[in-house]
């Protein structure tokens, strides 16, 4: 699939992003949260929120730094930001304090390092772009079913803090082996003499924006899911038992949806893919607000989570298709603005909607709403586009 060093970078990338994927595990702390700082879900739904947005602004301010240091000092320095981040939350005895830490500094190293590790694992591979990039997608979910069992069983015998702390430690370790890695790899983040002011030409701006709006209908409605699975699945009457089984079999049918994202856009159209995607989250939106029974979220909430990993997995392969490998990280940072933008969006109003009602339904049938538009624009992107290789 291209360089033969590209196991190390592929390897760095799982290291780093499996324990940064824990953000997906953040509805497991909500209630831990709540009885430890005092405070509603609605406020805690606004850290995750922060958490997401200052991930964004990581990815976008990644290729900025490109040819500021070396690619293993940049990992380097993003996974200790992140960790340091963690480190404050532990010790946070407030809703703020909480916020800088693991909204603000875990959000932005996490992002920064995602963004980083991405484009030099691009600019390795030649073949199956779809695949790989579907499969360096996954991790991030792929971490949170990792985590939420063991957060699950954590907080039952330790303050969450202490929890924060320990991941904190994880990252730091993890940090130092994927730089290591990105040494063996002779990893690069940009072409050898390229510069800022000779990009490649690309598809037109129209196609940026579709897939953007694709992308940013899908993640509202999967982040929402993830964000407070835990949450959701008791007020849909499920069992404590329930809820934790399905919150961590939600981000394992995630990460294997972007995977097969990546790999089905790699043989057959992308807008077949994106719109299949969509109508899938939308067949679950639609019998989750028809039948609203707890064994049905279970299976439904399981079907927007699918939607939505499919439409990351093919979004990360359509950039790889779309534009050339130099652009990669440029682009695809400002792609995942509309997983911020998701974040901030129906994740807050769906908490919002909790503390006024104490259901989802409403919430569930705007993210049906969003399904339907994504899978029209969906059917207006190209169905390929070689990218031009800068020389």
């Amino acid at each position: 699939m291209g360089n033969p060093r590209l196991w190390a970078m592929l390897l760095a990338a799982t290291l780093v992003n499996l324990p940064m994927g824990s953000l997906y595990a953040f509805s497991v702390f909500l209630k831990p949260l709540e009885r430890s700082l005092g405070v509603g879900r609605s406020e805690l739904a606004i850290v995750f929120a922060a958490a997401t947005i200052s991930f964004a602004v990581g990815m976008n301010v990644a290729p900025r730094l490109y040819r500021l240091a070396s690619p293993p000092v940049l990992v380097f320095g993003y996974c200790a930001l992140s960790a340091a981040g963690l480190g404050l939350a532990a010790s946070a005895d407030g809703l703020v304090l909480l916020t800088l830490g693991y909204g603000v500094l875990f959000g932005l190293g996490g992002g920064a390092a995602f963004i980083a590790l991405q484009q030099a694992v691009n600019m390795m591979v030649t073949a199956r772009k779809g695949l790989v990039n579907g499969y360096v997608l996954s991790l991030y979910p792929a971490g949170a079913v990792i985590a939420v069992p063991i957060f699950g069983w954590a907080v039952k015998s330790w303050d969450v803090r202490l929890i924060l702390g320990g991941l904190g430690v994880v990252v730091a370790v993890v940090g130092v082996l994927a730089t290591l890695l990105a040494v063996h790899a002779r990893a690069r983040l940009v072409e050898p003499g390229s510069t800022t002011a000779a990009r490649p030409a690309g598809p037109p701006t129209i196609v940026f924006w579709r897939l953007w709006f694709v992308f940013f209908l899908a993640a509202a409605a999967g982040l929402t899911v993830l964000s407070q699975a835990a949450g959701i699945f008791t007020a849909y009457g499920a069992s404590a038992e329930i809820a934790l089984t399905a919150t961590t079999a939600i981000p394992a049918a995630i990460a294997a949806a972007r995977l097969s994202g990546g790999w089905l856009v790699d043989r057959f159209a992308i807008p077949r893919v994106m719109a299949s995607a969509h109508l899938i989250a939308l067949t679950g939106a639609i019998v989750l607000s028809l039948f609203p029974h707890p064994l049905v979220s279970t299976v439904t909430l399981g079907m927007i989570g699918i939607g939505y990993g499919l439409i990351s997995g093919s979004t990360a392969g359509a950039i790889a298709m779309y534009w050339p490998s130099s652009e990669y990280g440029r682009i695809a940072g400002l792609l995942y603005i509309g997983w911020c933008v998701a974040a901030v969006t129906l994740p807050v109003l769906a908490g919002y909607l909790y503390d006024l009602s104490g259901g989802y339904r409403v919430a569930v049938i705007v993210a049906g709403c969003g399904n339907i538009l994504g899978a029209a624009l969906a059917f207006f992107m190209p169905a390929s586009q070689r990218p031009r290789e800068s020389s």
